[in-house]
């Protein structure tokens, strides 16, 4: 009995030297950060400003893989199958784990079971969307636009975030408006500058270039209270009451990273965005730095799964 005690504390001993061992020497090589969303998009903007900082921090590139398509369960299914030794890391939203679980019957992962939370990183400014040289001023006046013109418009959205706004925005809006998926953000984008759809609800980091290029303009954010990035902005909430929802992007890693990576990870992360000179970079993209301590995160993905799976069905969205 005692041969077997002391062989057992020998191993545990090994396994915690071991990973002690790893996390000391983490990392030593490239680290890969999926992106569930196309080149250009807010998701892909923001991954590629924190990955920038955090190869100067940790002495390692930082590679981006772009894997647009299904929602975002491409890229998290990758995710979740990866080797959990803290070289395959993804950049994740709202849309892969907090919507995703309401919208589809049969979802590729488990948002709660399959990964590992490693930092919350921020808030998306949504803003509502409309072809730059549209006559339409404010929400209000596009509702009462879309309202005399029943059956005759649609409105685009490139993942669930734009989804569920949008159906929200149509249901307690009370309009007759069509919905129009599309892979991802930017193609949703050009077919609104073109007229093709009416409005959307969009990210301001990836809708910048469009506003620049004189493609598109915003009329409204997605909430129920002004911001203060686009404080000319009115909010959506005062025409259609109770309009606001969480908008947020963080990292993860797939089941099982062992606990002192993570701990590495989260820590060079909130450094990173405690810099002044990031957080500058991120609000003038409508990216709010929103970091908090492991544990919380670790709470704020479970609250978020339900607080949007409430938004879902209230939208009267059916999962597919």
């Amino acid at each position: 009995m005692r041969v077997r005690l002391l062989s057992a504390l020998a191993a545990c001993v090994l396994a915690l030297s071991a990973g002690s061992a790893a996390a000391q020497a983490y990392p030593s090589r490239p680290i890969r950060v999926i992106v569930p969303f196309a080149v250009g998009s807010g998701t892909d903007i923001l991954t590629r400003l924190i990955a920038e900082e955090l190869q100067k921090s940790l002495g390692q590139p930082f590679v981006i893989d772009n894997k647009p398509g299904a929602s975002s369960q491409i890229a998290a299914e990758a995710a979740a199958k990866a080797e959990p030794d803290g070289y395959t890391l993804m950049m994740t939203t709202n849309t892969a784990h907090s919507a995703n679980p309401h919208l589809f019957k049969k979802l590729r992962y488990d948002p709660l079971k399959d990964f590992t939370p490693i930092a919350r990183v921020n808030y998306f400014l949504f803003a509502l969307a409309i072809k730059a040289d549209s006559p339409i001023r404010t929400p209000q006046e596009l509702v009462a636009h879309v309202r005399a013109n029943p059956g005759k418009f649609s409105y685009g959205f490139g993942n669930s975030t734009g989804q569920v706004a949008g159906a929200h925005f149509v249901k307690y809006g009370r309009m007759d408006a069509q919905p129009v998926p599309y892979k991802s953000t930017p193609p949703a984008m050009t077919d609104i500058a073109v007229g093709q759809v009416e409005f959307m609800f969009v990210d301001w980091a990836a809708a910048q270039s469009f506003i620049k290029a004189g493609k598109l303009k915003l009329i409204g954010v997605q909430s129920d209270t002004r911001s203060a990035m686009l404080p000319d902005l009115p909010p959506v909430g005062e025409t259609v009451p109770g309009f606001t929802f969480t908008v947020w992007g963080g990292m993860i890693g797939p089941a099982g990273m062992p606990p002192a990576i993570v701990q590495t990870l989260n820590a060079a992360i909130n450094k990173v965005l405690a810099t002044p000179a990031v957080r500058e970079r991120m609000m003038a993209l409508g990216l709010e730095p929103a970091p908090m301590p492991l544990e919380d995160f670790r709470r704020f993905t479970v609250e978020q799964h339900a607080a949007w799976g409430k938004s879902i069905r209230d939208a009267g969205i059916q999962p597919e």
